[in-house]
Parts: C-alpha cells; structure tokens; sequence
C-alpha cells in the first residue's frame, strides 16, 4: 500500500489530536459525534473535518440508533478512502457494521491495563480498587468494549495521593506520548503490506 489514509475520530477538546499533529502524523480526516473544539484543531491545522451528529440519530437518548450511526459513519469514511481509523477520545461505541468495514484497522487508547479496570471510568476503579499501578493501553478496537488485541501498553504508578483527577491526568501525559507512536508503527504496516495485528505484543 502507498499512501494510508488516516481518520482520527473524536468527541472532546482534542488533546491526543493534537499530540499526534505535533508528532507529524499525516491524518487524512477527523471526524466526530458532535461539535467540539478538536474539530477546531483540526481545521486549524488544515484538515478535512466532517461532524456526523449523534443528534441526527436520537443525540443521547434511547432511541439512540447505535446500529444507523454505525453504517453512517462507515459509508462515510469509506467514501473518503479512509484506509486506517485511530479513536481518540471518540464517546460513541460503535457496532459491528463500523468495524466489518474497518477489519483490524481501528485503534484506540484506554486508561488502563487492559484486560484490567474496562469501560468508561476505568481510572475511577483503579483508585477504588487500591491499584498500586495502572497505566495506558492502546489495542485494535472490536464489536466488544475494550477487548481487542493489545498492541501496547505503558505502566503508570498510582500514588498514595492520588485521585481520580490527578492519576487520568498523570495516564494522559504518557498517552499522548504512547499513541502517536503506535499509530505511526501502524501506519507504516500498512505500507509494508502488514495489518496493525501484526504490532501485537507477545
């Protein structure tokens, strides 16, 4: 494969985003589920940005219809020519119909070392539980939350004085180093003829 066309997918302020956009990644799109300020970031750094709004869909309600979103964002990225998708900080969990379209070629960071501490408030559960360390997992995104196959992993220490803010806030500060790099090693996989999988770690 020549040239990977990279989607960053995001919900928030755009922190990671713009750690990648410092680390020179070469990001095709970034898209969201609603207005946000990295949709800002990213049109200041003169990429192509495209919202599909949760909104359109039933927003946050349970008439949510994950399974439309789900194909609305794929036909969408697909249309783009979106070869690889690296979620950061993206707040919707897609279905499968998102992830048949993108086999093995989603990524995502997650506060914890995965298999430990999943979902969404995985710092939370780590200071509960007494951890004494955490840290940031980035693994290749299934149907199932925060289960697919890790393809890195950082430790972080969990300090006696810390809270829920201070330890996602220490996590962060080695995400944004960790996750660029991945994403670039998966990228250039791609190049190679490899899939992401091939990143795995023993």
């Amino acid at each position: 494969m020549g040239q990977v066309r990279l989607c960053v997918l995001v919900s928030g302020s755009g922190t990671i985003l713009e750690a990648m956009i410092e680390r020179g990644l070469d990001i095709a799109l970034v898209a969201s589920d609603r207005p946000c300020r990295a949709l800002d970031v990213a049109a200041k750094a003169n990429i192509e940005v495209l919202l599909v709004d949760r909104a359109a869909f039933g927003g946050f309600s349970p008439e949510f219809d994950r399974t439309e979103y789900s194909r609305t964002l794929a036909r969408e990225l697909s249309s783009r020519a979106i070869d690889l998708v690296a979620m950061a900080g993206f707040g919707t969990i897609t279905t499968k119909e998102f992830h048949e379209a993108f086999p093995g070629r989603v990524l995502n960071t997650h506060p914890s070392l995965l298999p430990l501490f999943k979902g969404w408030h995985a710092v939370r559960q780590a200071v509960e539980a007494g951890a004494s360390e955490t840290g940031c997992t980035v693994h290749i995104a299934t149907e199932e939350l925060d289960a697919g196959p890790i393809l890195a992993q950082v430790r972080v220490e969990v300090l006696g004085t810390d809270d829920e803010a201070t330890l996602h806030e220490r996590i962060k500060e080695v995400e944004r180093e960790l996750y660029p790099r991945v994403v670039r090693d998966a990228i250039e996989a791609l190049r190679e003829g490899n899939e992401p999988s091939t990143l795995t770690r023993s």
